[in-house]
């Protein structure tokens, strides 16, 4: 049965998965974790969130069991193809990508299918250096990344790149995730270097770092005269912000250096 752990640390809140033993991604456990992701995203008091998996797994990948299940009612001509833009793990995705406030994925474990899909739709990812295999290996069973992979890949590493990682279903170790610009970082502990990342986030405006993510999410999609139009309207907005105006006076009280 799939659960949830989440614990708050400082202003960051570490939501952690589990589905013992294989620690497939499911329906349930794409219920939790949107649950989780919602109530951190409404918490005031929360600044950052960092996902984590549970043991030696991130998320292993989505329960392939479940998937043939919904493959008999397609067949049945009882889902249709918008139905798969909503509800379950999609509305998940959607929640993360999203979210206002900074998601970090701390993949400590088998990261692969749905589960690194999960991982795409982060903000940032640090991975374990001891993980093993970090990837899309769909296409080895006949499918393909259906919950944005096919579309954030490309956007990560270049199309010819992706395209061969996903064509071949390759998975990689951490270091080789890292080679490839699937992950920032390597870390000996990923969720504790994601804590500490979720802090340093957390000391900076929230308003500021949510219009950034809206704007360089919105790049990939907008022509660069509505890209900086949005910028601009976004750069008034943030400048009613208290937290904006207190750390610029911050910066020119402190001898004015940035780099602190």
């Amino acid at each position: 049965m799939a659960s949830i752990t989440a614990e708050t640390h400082g202003a960051a809140r570490l939501i952690r998965y589990a589905n013992p033993p294989r620690h497939y991604m499911t329906a349930e456990g794409a219920g939790l974790i949107l649950a989780a992701v919602q109530a951190a995203v409404a918490d005031p008091a929360i600044r950052v969130l960092v996902l984590a998996g549970t043991e030696d797994v991130f998320v292993r990948h989505y329960d392939v069991a479940e998937i043939i299940a919904v493959g008999e009612v397609v067949r049945a001509g009882q889902l249709k193809p918008e139905d798969f833009e909503r509800g379950g793990f999609a509305d998940m995705i959607q929640a993360v990508f999203y979210s206002p406030k900074p998601v970090i994925a701390a993949i400590n474990g088998v990261c692969m299918g749905g589960g690194f899909e999960l991982a795409l739709a982060c903000d940032l990812r640090i991975a374990g250096n001891q993980v093993p295999l970090i990837g899309l290996p769909e296409t080895r069973i006949g499918i393909f990344p259906g919950g944005g992979g096919t579309q954030r890949l490309p956007r990560m590493i270049g199309e010819a790149r992706a395209l061969e990682f996903i064509l071949r279903g390759q998975t990689v170790d951490a270091q080789g995730a890292l080679a490839l610009g699937l992950v920032n970082a390597v870390a000996a502990d990923a969720v504790t270097d994601a804590l500490a990342l979720a802090a340093e986030l957390s000391a900076r405006g929230a308003e500021g770092l949510a219009h950034a993510k809206r704007l360089v999410r919105g790049a990939l999609t907008w022509g660069l005269v509505d890209g900086t139009r949005e910028e601009q309207h976004g750069f008034h907005a943030v400048l009613k912000a208290d937290s904006a105006m207190a750390a610029m006076n911050d910066f020119l009280a402190n001898g004015e250096d940035i780099t602190r």
